[in-house]
């Protein structure tokens, strides 16, 4: 079982994110890539939901929070591309399965391979051992990372896009399907930036409003020399605390960087916030992590 020894939940707890190497076996990493591969093959999309994906401020209210493809996708299956990737009529550019950026964002909820991978018992077990009582899943995403194509991830805090009170109650697991280097985009993080509160917000706007999100406050400008890149091999798993600042660079190299990713609430004793761009449904509740 993959409980976590008192020395990993110490640098957790202190530096606000953990990486755990050979977490999962290459046959599980390929059993996930596979069912993505049938599920990009799958794909159709209609010319008016064709998404551009993007973490840069004005392009997400502009690209993401004027869309309602996007604003709806808490319970869905759905397919968010790379910039640049569609002509003026929203044709592809470049091969459909080379142009996504993600797919979210419940893969955890309809497809039976990545809910076993989310629910498995190891990841159950890890939970516990962080003391989580009633873990919750909110959200899961496929991210590709393309070659050439995958683009940055601007520094950020999760809780910005999924607030809670109090705060410290969501947790990212984020899995390497494929060897995350500093050529092709590993993520980078400023070591016990989880203990200084959330520096601005996203939050949905009233209905009928554009754009459909808005952000609270300012990302300041930080350091770089205080984030320290997490290369990681295939089959790792990265505990990534909802509050730690992280990025991940363009991928400028031959090849991609898949990774399965899924974030954990504990619901006991908190208040999900009702101004997230993400909301559960009466159709799709959080469902609980542990079975």
């Amino acid at each position: 079982m993959a409980y976590l020894r008192p020395s990993q939940l110490q640098k957790f707890q202190e530096d606000g994110f953990l990486v755990l190497e050979g977490f999962w076996s290459a046959d599980e990493c390929a059993a996930m890539q596979r069912r993505i591969g049938e599920i990009v093959a799958e794909m159709d999309v209609p010319l008016h939901c064709r998404t551009e994906f993007s973490t840069q401020e004005e392009e997400q209210l502009r690209a993401q929070g004027s869309t309602d493809y996007f604003l709806s996708s808490g319970d869905k299956i759905r397919f968010f591309f790379e910039k640049g990737v569609f002509d003026e009529k929203g044709n592809f550019l470049v091969p459909p399965e080379k142009s996504i950026n993600k797919i979210g964002h419940a893969l955890h909820a309809h497809d039976s391979v990545f809910r076993c991978v989310t629910h498995s018992p190891k990841v159950q077990a890890l939970a516990r051992s962080l003391g989580l009582q009633m873990p919750v899943v909110v959200q899961s995403m496929y991210i590709f990372k393309q070659p050439h194509l995958g683009g940055e991830v601007s520094p950020h805090q999760d809780a910005s896009f999924l607030y809670t009170e109090p705060l410290g109650r969501v947790l990212g697991v984020w899995i390497a399907l494929e060897d995350a280097t500093l050529e092709n985009g590993c993520l980078w993080f400023i070591p016990g930036s989880h203990t200084g509160g959330v520096s601005r917000r996203m939050v949905r706007a009233p209905a009928g409003s554009a754009p459909g999100t808005s952000f609270l406050g300012t990302e300041p400008a930080r350091d770089n020399s205080l984030f320290v890149p997490t290369p990681v091999r295939r089959g790792a798993l990265i505990l990534i605390h909802g509050e730690v600042v992280h990025k991940s660079e363009q991928n400028f190299s031959n090849c991609s960087r898949q990774a399965y990713t899924f974030h954990l609430m504990e619901a006991a004793g908190t208040v999900w916030s009702p101004d997230n761009w993400l909301q559960p449904t009466a159709e799709l509740p959080f469902p609980p992590l542990y079975t």
